[in-house]
């Protein structure tokens, strides 16, 4: 009887083993991978930065939020060249996506910020966009007792401080993450979850060498690639690039490769947002990247390709935001300087 239930065991294991071998074996050996959705750990810290995502009293103006720029109903980006800050003034580059963000090697066009945490303090602070100040901000929070209490019961203490507000947004948007486009079906063993032209779309794309920058989970956002490599950029906008933080001439123009998925949601594109379509965007990479000039009919199945990097848009019940107290500032987008 023990040898029997020892047998009946280990061929149990086998054939857990081989449905597990059989599930992974579906995941085609691609240099573009699936990615998945993403965990929640710590769903209270996520609700806090859901609506401190959405809250425009971090802002000097009580007009401008995250969500201003990174608009989740339209890709997580503006869709404007240059994104509207303080004052009416021209944001000094293309706001680049939230979606998938958390899977970037840094964040900016420039890689100045190491995380989504330290990236969320930018933009509050930036007298270009919302124009505040960490101390102001904090202060304007610690005037909302609704606030005040979500903290404490996130945090456990009745300090508030910017990276509590910081750490908090990032929480948020690492949630922010678009699984099950067609492609990464396709990825998974799906052969009808893109259609021909698609698949020669992907086909040209990798063996064009687009996937040496444009790869893995987020097909893209894991290296920092010089703008104009065969040809150079033509540009009148002032970024350089990594150059702008290591202050070294050898990383000018050296910018953050954007991930592409979701990429049909998020144009114009580049850091100057000078390409106003797909269309355009893949003949000036081509070009300047790789030395190629596709044709239309090749163009038109690369951006077919890029198409079915779309996945699921975050869907959520928007926050409640708690209502502001006797001390809270009152909206001043008008404020003379």
């Amino acid at each position: 009887m023990m040898q029997k239930r020892i047998r009946v065991g280990l061929l149990a294991v086998a054939v857990a083993a081989v449905a597990g071998y059989a599930v992974a074996a579906t995941v085609r050996d691609e240099p573009i991978q699936p990615i998945e959705p993403a965990k929640v750990t710590n769903p209270a810290m996520v609700e806090l930065g859901k609506q401190l995502f959405f809250d425009p009293r971090l802002s000097r103006s009580g007009g401008i939020s995250c969500n201003s720029c990174h608009n989740l109903s339209t890709g997580g980006v503006d869709n404007q060249v240059a994104s509207i800050g303080d004052r009416w003034q021209k944001g000094g580059i293309n706001s680049p996506t939230v979606l998938n963000s958390g899977k970037n090697i840094a964040q900016f066009w420039d890689g100045r910020a190491k995380d989504l945490s330290e990236q969320a303090g930018g933009p509050i602070a930036n007298p270009a966009e919302m124009a505040s100040t960490h101390e102001a901000a904090v202060a304007t929070l610690q005037t909302i007792p609704g606030y005040v209490a979500e903290f404490k019961k996130v945090f456990g203490n009745d300090k508030l401080t910017i990276g509590q507000v910081t750490q908090a947004i990032a929480a948020f948007e690492e949630t922010l993450v678009t699984p099950n486009a067609r492609f990464d079906l396709w990825l998974k063993g799906n052969d009808k979850a893109i259609n021909a032209q698609e698949l020669r779309g992907y086909q040209l794309f990798k063996n064009a060498g687009c996937v040496a920058c444009h790869n893995g989970v987020n097909v893209g956002g894991g290296s920092f690639q010089k703008m104009g490599l065969v040809s150079p950029y033509k540009t009148n906008h002032l970024a350089q690039g990594r150059a702008d933080v290591t202050k070294q001439d050898q990383d000018r123009m050296m910018f953050k490769v954007p991930t592409l998925r979701n990429v049909e949601l998020t144009y114009p594109y580049f850091h100057d947002g000078a390409a106003p379509t797909l269309t355009v965007a893949v003949e000036t990479m081509g070009k300047l990247q790789l030395g190629k000039t596709f044709t239309p009919q090749e163009n038109a199945d690369i951006v077919a390709f890029l198409k079915t990097l779309t996945g699921d848009q975050p869907s959520f019940t928007l926050p409640h935001l708690p209502p502001s107290g006797d001390k809270t500032p009152q909206p001043d987008p008008f404020a003379a300087k």
